[in-house]
């Protein structure tokens, strides 16, 4: 990596904070803390976890104890002997509940939606592996039926501990919706061992503890928020039609002549997150296509445009000028592999900027 880095000239700008992006007049003026850059491109490889989800639970900011969301949550020593609530049953709310069981601590954790909970190996292999094996050859219904059987001979019924499954198979769920199904690594047998306690979802939060949609009341020291995160991609790029409210790219690269962005490929599925499936297909065979029809190439011309590692392949054509050398571009993100072209008198030169916005 650092042989290619060194190769394509790629720089990369640290402890920088994209503040804003806009595209004006036919150039794109990218501004951090410090600088403003001015680029022809704009490619956006930031993915989908940038910044925490913080709930609207009332009383929260009353609460007397310590609150912490997982993206600040470094071990369950900190927490030793405490009571404390974890809020979400996610992959997160599992593991950061499974650590304050090691850490003799006393987790309750809040259960407010369906939930799939599967295994992490079958017969010794990836359940995903096998869920998109199987894809290949059978329908996603047939698939999910096949992996919530095994789940069930393995884990057993998960609806006796408290926690319900969705009428939508795993799989098919992460496909509609992005919702990823839980791995167990061993908070099920902590849950029926009584170590995690599992609650129902939080009436509000009082200065010592939690009221629950049940009536039940509890005391906690402290609030750990397992609640996702989220793109902060609409908060800094303005002006653009290419991603969602919540941040989700509406297009696969190539978009046109203003932005590219790479989608979020999901290893669970193996597909780009939030584009059409018909859009990756074209994408995975090399084809670059502009709204003026200009610069369509295919993979025997050129490296592969795009894929879970696509960003960094795209400095490759850049460097070229397949894709307008005679501007530059500053990727913005933290992916290392990222690549952009930099105006220079001789040749283009990669930058990348990692945001930490």
């Amino acid at each position: 990596m650092e042989s290619y880095a060194k190769h394509f000239c790629i720089e990369p700008k640290f402890k920088q904070v994209v503040e804003k992006a806009e595209f004006v007049n036919g150039i794109w003026r990218v501004r951090s803390q410090d600088c403003e850059y001015i680029s022809r491109w704009l490619i956006v490889a930031t993915g989908e976890n940038a910044e925490p989800v913080i709930p609207e639970i009332v009383g929260l900011e009353r609460f007397n104890g310590n609150v912490v969301h997982t993206s600040g949550y470094k071990s369950g020593l900190e927490f030793r002997k405490q009571k404390v609530l974890v809020v979400g049953c996610g992959n997160s709310g599992m593991e950061v509940s499974l650590d304050l069981c090691r850490h003799n601590a006393s987790p309750h954790m809040v259960v407010r939606n369906s939930v799939h909970v599967l295994p992490r190996e079958i017969f010794c292999c990836s359940t995903f592996g096998i869920a998109m094996a199987l894809h290949k050859w059978l329908p996603l219904r047939l698939v999910d039926k096949f992996i919530l059987l095994m789940s069930n001979l393995t884990l057993g019924s998960i609806e006796k501990l408290g926690l319900r499954r969705p009428k939508t198979g795993p799989i098919e769920l992460k496909n509609t919706t992005g919702k990823t199904p839980v791995l167990d690594g061993g908070a099920l047998n902590q849950i029926k061992s009584g170590n995690i306690k599992v609650m129902e979802e939080v009436r509000e939060i009082t200065r010592n503890g939690a009221k629950f949609m049940d009536g039940q009341e509890k005391e906690f020291d402290s609030i750990v928020l397992a609640t996702g995160y989220k793109s902060n991609v609409p908060f800094w790029l303005k002006g653009s039609d290419f991603f969602t409210e919540e941040g989700m790219p509406r297009t696969a690269f190539p978009n046109d002549t203003r932005v590219a962005n790479m989608g979020i490929w999901d290893g669970t599925t193996g597909r780009n997150k939030g584009v059409p499936f018909k859009q990756v297909q074209y994408s995975n065979r090399g084809v670059v296509i502009r709204e003026n029809r200009e610069n369509i190439g295919s993979v025997k011309e050129r490296s592969q445009v795009v894929g879970p590692s696509g960003v960094n392949k795209i400095s490759f054509d850049l460097q070229k000028g397949g894709l307008g050398s005679s501007g530059f571009s500053k990727v913005v993100g933290s992916d290392v592999k990222a690549g952009g072209l930099k105006e220079n008198k001789s040749i283009g030169r990669p930058v990348i900027i990692q945001n930490r916005s």
